[in-house]
């Protein structure tokens, strides 16, 4: 099969990128692949391709809303009209006209906690899928820097669709995480392809400071001074709200971003800074799969990224474009106390396992009494299912140790004294880089590459109401 000539026919373009071809042929092939490639080298297309040419649907498990309607458009754009995104947004009689008519879809996204209602397998059992695509893949892994317990559960559902083979796309994974991602799956004798997750055109600084007030302030001058657009990541919800109110108060157009805003608000803040109503997003880690803007020149941590791998994703919504884009983090002595609090915070506690292990069939109740967090309800109900209480809560107390030890690697980059490109790429095990121009603090950097004009906001230049009612009805 000539794969240029196909890839042609199908979408335009006139070549493969790095490790895409790779993948592609292995998936065709019928093995199962795990594929790492960075942010920006088309992931999607390894399953885009086969899709064209497999007898049946390919199933692509996503973890977030955003990441799946992003990619439904585009395949969309591309000409393919057979793909759809089911989830819980969509309204009764819209899933209901999908259900009835679910074989004439080629492309079909799912998040992982709908992909293992019962209800949904006996639909899906019911058209035949060549290809399940576990994207995201780091989410599988309990050491990974997103963990979702329902995406454990994707193995299990694969005999009920009958055993399809199966590819993972991530774009961050150490080998830990790699390991991880193949045992939870139960990939069979997998191809791996890993690209080096290095890019070239990010540079990387850090900046210290004596107190808030001089980071604050150091803020404001690279958002004023620099070329956006851009992203600052702030530690919490209130921290990301603070921050936009602080750029708007100086005239430039922002605004947050977190999980916890409503889902048709996150939606509106997206699609604004696509289409450059916006300079600049403030926002939690929330905002980083699904966020496909080629043009990010700059991504700012005002505070720690909770993982070496959550940090590399964040800064991997810079320059798609390949072109020049810097990623600063700004650090004041103590904020790694912060990151330790939010690393754990996410984990259940105690009384929480005690009370999901005595309340049995009545513990979702615990989530409406207030009891028990929702995370940390899916995280043990999952593990209820098959381990004894002292079983979860050892593994939780495995999973702070690891919580605290990708802490512990952030609080080593940060005061780290050599190329922060080599540490990043070291943290992966992976070899280490060409060192390229402006590579980052420890080689230097030239930051007039990053200085522009800031564009003045759009005017809109149609007449206002008084002026077209003057018109109307002159004087």
């Amino acid at each position: 099969m000539n794969l240029e000539k196909l890839l042609y026919d199908s979408y335009g373009f006139t070549e493969f990128r790095p490790g895409q071809k790779e993948v592609i042929e292995q998936v065709l092939a019928g093995r199962d692949v795990l594929a790492l490639l960075p942010t920006g080298m088309g992931k999607s297309m390894c399953y885009q391709l086969p899709g064209k040419v497999l007898p049946g649907a390919v199933v692509i498990v996503s973890p977030l809303l955003s990441l799946m309607q992003d990619q439904v458009a585009q395949l969309k754009k591309m000409g393919e009209k057979s793909v759809v995104a089911i989830n819980s947004f969509m309204k009764p009689d819209e899933r209901e006209r999908v259900w009835k008519t679910l074989e004439q879809y080629r492309f079909i996204f799912i998040a992982p906690e709908m992909l293992v209602q019962p209800y949904v397998l006996g639909k899906l059992k019911g058209i035949g899928i060549s290809l399940l695509v576990a994207d995201e893949a780091h989410c599988i892994s309990q050491w990974g820097f997103d963990f979702r317990p329902d995406y454990l559960r994707i193995s299990e559902v694969l005999p009920s669709l009958g055993n399809p083979q199966t590819l993972a796309l991530t774009a961050t994974a150490t080998d830990k995480v790699t390991d991880e991602i193949q045992r939870y799956l139960k990939l069979r004798q997998p191809f791996i392809y890993a690209h080096p997750m290095d890019r070239p055109n990010i540079s990387y600084d850090i900046r210290k400071f004596e107190n808030e007030k001089e980071k604050i302030e150091q803020l404001l001058r690279m958002v004023k001074n620099y070329g956006g657009p851009g992203i600052i990541y702030a530690g919490t919800r209130k921290r990301s709200q603070e921050l936009a109110s602080r750029l708007l108060d100086h005239g430039i157009q922002a605004a947050f971003y977190h999980g916890g805003m409503e889902q048709q608000d996150r939606i509106f803040v997206q699609q604004q800074f696509h289409n450059k109503e916006l300079e600049w997003v403030c926002a939690t880690n929330a905002f980083g799969m699904g966020v496909h803007i080629p043009d990010i020149r700059q991504v700012i941590h005002f505070q720690l990224p909770s993982s070496i791998e959550g940090y590399v994703q964040e800064v991997g919504r810079a320059g798609r474009d390949g072109k020049p884009s810097l990623a600063t983090l700004l650090y004041v002595d103590g904020d790694e106390r912060l990151i330790e609090s939010l690393v754990l915070d996410d984990l259940p506690e105690r009384h929480e396992v005690e009370l999901i292990y005595a309340a049995g069939a009545e513990a979702k109740q615990l989530v409406e009494q207030g009891l028990v967090r929702e995370t940390a309800y899916r995280i043990l109900i999952y593990w209820r299912e098959r381990i004894s209480m002292e079983g979860t809560l050892n593994q939780m107390e495995l999973l702070k140790k690891e919580k605290l030890r990708q802490a512990s690697t952030i609080r080593q980059l940060v005061h780290e004294k050599g190329c922060l490109r080599q540490f990043i790429s070291a943290s992966f095990d992976q070899e280490t880089p060409v060192i390229p121009p402006n590579c980052c603090g420890f080689h230097g950097i030239d930051h007039e590459l990053f200085k522009a004009h800031r564009p003045e906001p759009k005017r809109d230049s149609a007449p206002s109401w008084q002026e077209r009612l003057k018109a109307i009805l002159p004087i």
